[in-house]
Protein backbone atom coordinates (compact mmCIF):
# COMPACT_ATOMS: atom_id res chain seq x y z
CA UNK A 1 0.00 0.00 0.00
CA UNK A 2 1.36 3.51 -0.85
CA UNK A 3 1.87 5.95 1.70
CA UNK A 4 -0.26 9.19 0.95
CA UNK A 5 1.25 12.52 1.08
CA UNK A 6 0.19 14.79 4.24
CA UNK A 7 0.53 17.74 1.93
CA UNK A 8 0.50 18.32 -1.83
CA UNK A 9 -0.89 21.16 -4.00
CA UNK A 10 -3.59 21.61 -7.29
CA UNK A 11 -4.48 23.26 -9.62
CA UNK A 12 -8.30 24.01 -10.73
CA UNK A 13 -10.22 25.94 -13.23
CA UNK A 14 -12.37 28.94 -12.50
CA UNK A 15 -14.02 31.59 -14.59
CA UNK A 16 -11.68 33.99 -14.21
CA UNK A 17 -8.64 31.88 -15.13
CA UNK A 18 -6.46 29.34 -13.23
CA UNK A 19 -5.99 28.95 -9.20
CA UNK A 20 -3.32 27.08 -7.35
CA UNK A 21 -3.44 25.50 -3.82
CA UNK A 22 -1.43 23.92 -1.32
CA UNK A 23 -4.00 21.11 0.23
CA UNK A 24 -3.06 19.10 3.56
CA UNK A 25 -5.08 15.71 3.71
CA UNK A 26 -6.76 15.62 6.66
CA UNK A 27 -8.88 12.06 6.59
CA UNK A 28 -8.54 9.81 3.59
CA UNK A 29 -11.71 11.37 1.95
CA UNK A 30 -11.23 15.19 3.24
CA UNK A 31 -8.40 17.71 2.17
CA UNK A 32 -7.95 21.59 3.27
CA UNK A 33 -6.63 24.39 1.64
CA UNK A 34 -3.95 25.79 3.83
CA UNK A 35 -2.97 28.73 0.98
CA UNK A 36 -4.12 29.06 -2.39
CA UNK A 37 -3.54 31.95 -5.21
CA UNK A 38 -5.72 32.58 -8.33
CA UNK A 39 -5.68 34.88 -11.39
CA UNK A 40 -3.25 32.90 -13.37
CA UNK A 41 -3.85 33.53 -16.98
CA UNK A 42 -2.44 29.81 -17.87
CA UNK A 43 -1.98 26.09 -15.94
CA UNK A 44 1.08 25.99 -16.58
CA UNK A 45 1.56 28.88 -14.32
CA UNK A 46 -0.58 28.18 -11.60
CA UNK A 47 1.16 24.65 -12.03
CA UNK A 48 4.78 26.46 -11.76
CA UNK A 49 3.38 28.41 -8.30
CA UNK A 50 1.94 25.61 -6.88
CA UNK A 51 5.09 23.79 -6.76
CA UNK A 52 7.35 26.74 -5.60
CA UNK A 53 5.08 27.68 -3.36
CA UNK A 54 4.96 24.16 -1.79
CA UNK A 55 8.91 23.70 -1.35
CA UNK A 56 8.52 26.96 0.84
CA UNK A 57 5.43 25.73 2.91
CA UNK A 58 7.38 22.37 3.76
CA UNK A 59 10.61 24.50 4.01
CA UNK A 60 8.93 26.71 6.47
CA UNK A 61 6.87 23.91 8.46
CA UNK A 62 10.13 22.11 9.13
CA UNK A 63 11.95 25.16 10.52
CA UNK A 64 9.18 25.96 12.80
CA UNK A 65 8.78 22.46 14.42
CA UNK A 66 12.38 22.34 14.77
CA UNK A 67 12.23 25.25 16.88
CA UNK A 68 9.00 23.67 18.61
CA UNK A 69 11.00 20.72 19.47
CA UNK A 70 13.99 22.65 21.05
CA UNK A 71 12.05 24.56 22.84
CA UNK A 72 10.01 21.43 24.31
CA UNK A 73 13.67 20.19 24.82
CA UNK A 74 14.46 22.90 26.97
CA UNK A 75 11.25 22.90 29.19
CA UNK A 76 11.96 19.01 29.76
CA UNK A 77 15.03 19.69 30.84
CA UNK A 78 14.33 22.35 33.53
Amino acid sequence: MAKAKKYDYRVVQTTAGWRAEITRRVTSKKAMVSKGQDGFSTESEAKEWGEQALKSFLKNLDERNKRRSDQRAKRQQV
